[in-house]
């Protein structure tokens, strides 16, 4: 049986885009778009959008749903973090499967295949963890390229976790080189991180504020010019993740100056939260303990202006839930074991239109910057990220009029806190589409485990 669904009286907002138009959808896809009230569709189901926004689902391309990571696991399954994502307006997210040191890539894509089939609200998709550069594991991204897992996470950080060393990184990085796949950068120098933490113990500072003293902004810089320099070696394209110093975005902008295939991505804490929430007493402080650091408040300035001039492309969560109870408390008395993460699936798409409301960015680039952007980059435009005839209709009326106070008492990500507890933004999604089904309608969530599907991506479309 087709369906088809009309929405209509809204204003349409794209990257490139802001028009009043009605949008039919047929079945999964969009069909067609059309001056308001100009045709007469027949349809199933039809969409009062008069007064709001009609935008394309988010698309959050770095999510980390039962990451296992210092003796825990994120609290956040496929289901309940997917569900949570629908709230938020986000339809897709790019996951990170793990390689375990040892093992191979394909024993860490099929753990996460297991962990996500069959359990997702909306569509996902993988990046890898590469933990373990050797001859079979570069040989095996070639065969992930043609699955549709087509960038490769590596870590500076981490020593005897993650970490990979400069050979192994630029080994990797010349095999994406000929390959097409993106290598994504976990940027800080995690070697010099680990005295500093050392030297803090050793001194008695075990507080939480203290981790973001040891991960210097300028150990993020160092690394991130490090990476760069190294892919510029490689001949290859270079993602840096979750960048937060201005430090760094100025080793970006620079190598954008120069030409080269260097991307950079910023997150919704980096943008709203700074060391004062880190220093929240009575161990509050756990809370905000993430890696990148949250930096001092004068960082902010040049990351939002890093998203006005395109040195920074996308803004993703990172998220990385853990509860304060039983989870983050498991590093009182010693900041270097409290579990790295925030949550934030739910509450990006709606801080970014804070953004809007406050004229840090422009309603268009709010929709590049969470939409289209990582879309394009991760290979998944025009499928995803956009509102246009064949496109994916993940579709989102978003009411900007609306107010809300942002609280763990009415988030639905399975975290026992909100980052962004009490704060007050004007903006809130009302109706969810993803794949042409209703999965929060009127702000009642009508969707269901198993909706969401795996989605091959094809190679970045910004490299040049």
């Amino acid at each position: 049986m087709s369906s088809r669904t009309v929405i209509h009286g809204g204003l349409v907002i794209t990257a490139s885009d802001e028009i009043h138009a009605d949008v039919l959808i047929e079945d999964s896809r969009i069909a067609a778009l059309a001056t308001p009230g100009s045709q007469s569709w027949s349809a199933d189901r039809t969409i009062d959008a008069t007064g709001k926004y009609v935008i394309p689902g988010g698309v959050d391309a770095h999510t980390h749903m039962e990451l296992p990571f210092g003796g825990t696991f994120a609290s956040d399954t496929f289901e309940t973090g997917t569900r949570a994502a629908a709230w938020g307006g986000t339809t897709t997210i790019v996951d990170f499967a793990v390689q375990s040191v040892g093992r191979t890539l394909r024993e860490g894509l099929d753990t996460w295949h297991a962990k996500a089939e069959g359990n997702c609200a909306i569509d996902y998709a993988f990046h890898m963890i590469v933990s373990d550069v050797n001859p079979e594991t570069l040989k095996e991204m070639d065969l992930l390229i043609e699955e549709g897992v087509t960038s490769f996470k590596q870590f500076m950080a981490y020593p005897g976790v993650f970490y990979s060393d400069d050979g192994q990184i630029l080994r990797a990085m010349q095999r994406s080189a000929e390959n097409g796949g993106l290598i994504m950068m976990h940027a800080e120098n995690g070697i010099a991180i680990d005295v500093l933490v050392e030297q803090a113990l050793a001194r008695g500072e075990t507080d939480p504020r203290h981790h973001g003293e040891v991960r210097k902004a300028l150990l993020e810089a160092e690394a991130t010019h490090r990476a760069i320099k190294l892919a510029q070696v490689a001949g290859a394209p270079l993602y840096v993740v979750h960048v937060s110093a201005m430090e760094a975005v100025a080793e970006l902008s620079r190598a954008r100056d120069e030409g080269l295939n260097v991307f950079g991505e910023t997150c919704p804490q980096y943008l709203f939260l700074s060391t004062d929430n880190l220093a929240e007493p009575d161990f509050e402080g756990a809370k905000y303990v993430c890696s990148t650091p949250l930096r001092p408040k004068e960082h902010q300035a040049r990351l939002w202006q890093g998203l006005r001039t395109n040195d920074l492309q996308v803004v993703s969560t990172d998220h990385c839930p853990f509860c304060f109870t039983g989870q983050k408390e498991l590093g009182r008395g010693d900041f270097s074991k409290i579990p790295n993460g925030l949550p934030g699936v739910e509450n990006r798409m709606d801080l970014l239109h804070q953004a809007v409301v406050d004229g840090h960015i422009s309603r268009r680039r709010w929709i590049e910057i969470a939409c289209a952007a990582p879309a394009r980059m991760f290979g998944l435009y025009p499928k995803k990220g956009t509102i246009t005839p064949g496109a994916d209709a993940d579709v989102v009326i978003y009411d900007p009029h609306a107010e809300q106070v942002m609280s763990a008492e009415t988030h639905h990500m399975n975290v026992d806190y909100s980052a962004y507890e009490g704060k007050r933004v004007t903006g809130r999604v009302e109706t969810v589409l993803s794949r042409g089904e209703v999965v929060i309608d009127q702000r009642e969530y009508t969707g269901r485990a198993g909706h969401g599907v795996f989605t091959p991506r094809s190679t970045c479309q910004y490299l040049t």
